[in-house]
């Protein structure tokens, strides 16, 4: 899409079920090596009883949205707010929603409302990007 075919209210999403390959990946590329992500017994004497996902990893599917559906190919992230409500657990499946809540011609700005939610409908991840669009 070009910006010229933008519109408020336009919604993208991208869906992925969280594997535990996905957080040791994940662990090895960030250098996030946090037990609450990969020490069972460690987890197990948490806040949360069992290992969770990184945030990071799971915001970070508000990204493939942006980048690949909704504005699509060419966006530039240039600010992304998040407030982590709930947490992720492995074998969750994520899904990130990116709305246009406002359009800047201008400056070729874009501004998005963006939340994630488990496939129990919960919302784990809310917040706002602004991207710059051709």
């Amino acid at each position: 899409m070009k910006f010229v075919d933008l519109k408020v209210g336009l919604k993208g999403f991208v869906t992925k079920t969280i594997t535990e390959t996905d957080v040791i990946l994940y662990s090895g590329v960030s250098l996030d090596v946090n037990p609450a992500h990969l020490n069972q017994v460690y987890a197990e004497g948490s806040m949360f009883k069992k290992r969770i996902v990184h945030g990071m990893l799971s915001s970070g599917l508000i990204s493939a949205v942006l980048g690949t559906k909704l504005p699509g190919e060419g966006t530039i992230y240039l600010e992304q707010t998040l407030k982590f409500k709930a947490p992720v657990f492995f074998g969750d499946t994520i899904t990130a929603t990116a709305e246009i809540t406002e359009l800047i011609p201008e400056k070729n700005r874009v501004k998005l409302s963006t939340i994630c939610t488990n496939q129990d409908g919960k919302e784990v991840i809310s917040g706002t990007a602004t991207v710059l669009k051709e």
